[in-house]
């Protein structure tokens, strides 16, 4: 349990000047993101994923077998929009691979600006979003959340992926010492898990007792706050920076 607090605190609190330096919080923030999105996505767009393409491929497969209440349109929509996504945040990368400072910092807000357009889109909108509203706004998000995940992917940190969390737990359980393994480094894996369920238990509880829109709202703070820290932290050289810090 010791090793557990001590490995979750190093990520809370990282050493600055260590080969992650500040990322590991925050990538945590934007896995609290990533299920505020997914919460307003599934709950308020009708069960289609944006971050998640796992959940989508497998809601095609039910769409196509016929199963009633998954939508085909949708989430074919939300996996072409996060491919492209992707392929912007990726192109994003590899111009700034030489700062992982830089990288986060202009993957960031591209990705803010997707969010933003979709937060706008929301407030102008009326509820139920049905339509070409609720398209545009898959299209949006996906567009958002694939750029995130090519930008996570580039740097590299660890266990800390922000989406996918099915080979993060597998590790932390197959790794553990409790079955002589290295160790699963579970401080570190399960803040991402309960990073991910409280994005998600929020955004539910907002959707359900607020406004259609605070998730997005508040998941547009996040990226406004994240994208500041980003900007600070990219003027350094500190040894995070370098690209040969992300393994």
């Amino acid at each position: 349990m010791y090793a557990v607090l001590r490995e979750a605190r190093a990520t809370l609190l990282p050493d600055m000047t260590g080969a992650q330096g500040p990322l590991p919080p925050l990538l945590l923030v934007l896995t609290v993101l990533t299920g505020l999105v997914d919460a307003f996505s599934f709950l308020v767009l009708g069960r289609v994923f944006v971050a998640n393409m796992t959940g989508n491929v497998v809601f095609t497969g039910f769409a196509l077998a016929g199963a009633q209440g998954f939508p085909l349109l949708a989430s074919l929509l939300a996996f072409g929009s996060f491919v492209v996504g992707a392929l912007a945040g990726g192109a994003v990368a590899h111009r700034a691979a030489e700062h992982r400072g830089r990288l986060l910092r202009r993957a960031l807000l591209v990705e803010t600006v997707f969010v933003a357009v979709a937060v706008i889109l929301v407030l102008v909108s009326h509820a139920p979003y049905t339509g070409v509203v609720r398209f545009r706004l898959i299209a949006l998000l996906g567009l958002a959340l694939g750029v995130q995940n090519a930008a996570v992917r580039a740097l590299a940190v660890p266990d800390l992926t922000t989406t996918v969390l099915t080979r993060t737990l597998t590790g932390a359980v197959a790794d553990s010492r409790l079955v002589k393994g290295p160790g699963g480094r579970a401080g570190r894996r399960g803040l991402s898990a309960l990073s991910l369920l409280a994005g998600a238990f929020g955004g539910a509880l907002a959707v359900r007792g607020g406004h259609p829109a605070l998730p997005l709202l508040l998941a547009l703070v996040i990226l406004a706050g994240t994208s500041a820290v980003a900007f600070l932290l990219a003027r350094g050289d500190a040894p995070w920076t370098a690209p040969s810090a992300g393994g």
